[in-house]
Formats: C-alpha cells, structure tokens, sequence
C-alpha cells in the first residue's frame, strides 16, 4: 500500500491507444486539425482564466489536463455537444474545490464572461499591454437570470466530467520533479547562477507548453519521462554539460521515449506559430454555434463521413 501511495505522485492515468486513435468529436464530424485548435484555445482560455483568479500554476496545469481528458476518445465529451468554454469552466471550478484555494461558481463565471468577451479571450487579456482591447462592461456583466442559467450549466457539465473520468480526479505534474532531478545532476546549486536559472527557466517552459501540446504529452506519459525530457531539451538549449553516461535511465527512462518527448517539446512553439496565423483574423471556436459556423465554412474541404453521429445539445 505504501509503495503505491508513492508511485501515485508519479504517476498519471493514461489514455490508451483505443482513445488516441479516435474520439467523440471526430465522430461527430470534426476534423482532426479543428479539433486540435479547438482544444488548444481552450487551454489557453483555462490558463487565462486562472491567472485571472490568481490560482497557482499548478492548479491550471491540473485543470487543463482535465479539461484535455474529457474530450479523448470515443466516450469522452464532443466540441459539437459540450462547448469548450463551458468545459474549461467546470474544469478550473473542479479542479479549485479539491485543492487549497477552492473558487466560487460566481467568480469563475465573472472570469469567464469577462474573457469571452474579448475577441481572442486567451493570454493576450492578462497581460499590461493589453488594455487596447478592453471591453466595456457593460458587455461581459451577468445579470442574476444570466448567473443562474451559468451556474447551472457549470454545475451539470462538472458532473459529466466527473462521469466521465470515473471520479478520477488524480493529477501528477512533473514540475517539483524536474527540480529534484536537476539537482541530482548537479546543475541546480543551492546558490542559483546565471547559467543554472535559464536551465531551470527554459526547463519549466518546456513542461508548461507541453500541457497545450496536440499530441497530448500529459495523456500519454508519466510526470518522470516528461521532466527528463524537459531537462535534456533546456540543457541542449542552454549549452548546459549534463553527466557523459546515459543518465535518463537512472530514472526509468528509455531512450526511444525520450526521444519522441524531445521532438514533440521542440516542435510546440512552431505548432504554436501556425495556429496564431491560422486564427489571426477570427476567434478560434469557442462555443456550440461558433463550431458549428466554423464547420459550414469548411464544410466543402472537408466531406462528412457517411453515417457521422451528430447529436443535438440540450
């Protein structure tokens, strides 16, 4: 029992090859690269709304890994029938309760309204420089019937989460472990370098882009092949000398699976790039009607395949 309480902070449930190759979404009509932007806006629109409500990272980390199992595979949740903003919600309110700085229904719904009412609700919206692009208020207040209609719905798409996981609410991130393997390699000293900083820096950059990557590097590994992967990216980045012999196996990584981690973290910030042209005139859909618009637009490009499910919201 000991032994797999310790493994539980190492480790993650994972999704399997079954929900990989397919998902509802799909099924319903979606292609594969709108369903990548799509899941792409709404972690970001999670990280935005989490920085907004000022809770730790690590709690937006968890909430964007939720928000990301919901929708994979062939019995997870549809971007045709559970709209993006509303999962990203539920997601941060859920993942808030179960930790230290649990959220009211109020203020994630003020945040959100807020954030939606914005043309690209992203990042752009926390930062100073943002203040061109404010809107008026008046657009993004909730009256009392408009509270009660979201709180609601915020509630009722919790408990499909909940349903869905199967009450596995359980999220490891490799973050605390990263530092703790740095340190092992003795490029992490106690008295912090210049040289040490940008690794740790670049280190964490690397495992905070990784949540928002399409492959889905959260769902398919475990928190130790992350910040092995993480550190031998930022080491290479950085110019850092890590130890001659193979050290990654030292923490029960192997070398094929570190090298498809390397390759899939380097390739974030180019993936990233085209996304931000693709979606540089126009919001990336983040509600039931905005897919639905998005897919008549692209509806000649890409043919529905014969006998697709595709349901109705309630």
């Amino acid at each position: 029992m000991i032994a797999e309480m310790q493994l539980s902070s190492l480790s993650n449930p994972l999704a399997s090859q079954e929900q990989l190759s397919s998902s509802t979404s799909q099924l319903d009509g979606i292609p594969l690269d709108l369903e990548n932007s799509v899941r792409y806006a709404g972690a970001q629109l999670t990280q935005a709304a989490g920085i907004l409500l000022r809770l730790p990272q690590e709690i937006i980390t968890q909430a964007i890994i939720t928000f990301s199992r919901f929708y994979v595979g062939p019995e997870g949740g549809s971007f045709r029938l559970h709209a993006v903003k509303d999962v990203s919600a539920a997601s941060l309110y859920l993942t808030a309760k179960i930790s230290f700085l649990p959220q009211s229904p109020r203020s994630v719904l003020n945040v959100y309204a807020y954030l939606l009412s914005m043309r690209t609700p992203g990042l752009e919206p926390c930062l100073p420089d943002a203040g061109t692009t404010k809107a008026e208020p008046e657009i993004y207040y909730l009256s009392e019937g408009s509270y009660q209609s979201n709180r609601s719905t915020l509630l009722t798409i919790e408990s499909l989460i909940l349903r869905a996981l199967s009450f596995t609410t359980h999220v490891s991130i490799p973050h605390h472990l990263a530092l703790t393997y740095l340190q092992t390699l003795g490029v992490l000293p106690s008295v912090s370098t210049p040289k040490s900083s940008a690794l740790a820096k670049r280190t964490f950059a690397h495992l905070n882009a990784a949540i928002l990557s399409p492959q889905l590097l959260y769902l398919t590994h475990h928190p130790p092949a992350l910040a092995v992967a993480a550190i031998y990216l930022a080491a290479r980045e950085t110019g850092t000398k890590l130890v001659d012999r193979e050290w990654w196996e030292v923490f029960d990584v192997e070398r094929e699976e570190l090298g498809f981690l390397v390759v899939g973290l380097g390739s974030m910030q180019g993936w990233a790039e085209r996304e931000k042209v693709r979606w540089a005139n126009k919001r990336c859909p983040l509600t039931l009607e905005e897919v639905e618009t998005e897919l008549q637009q692209i509806d000649g490009e890409v043919p529905r395949q014969t006998g697709e499910r595709v349901e109705q919201s309630c």
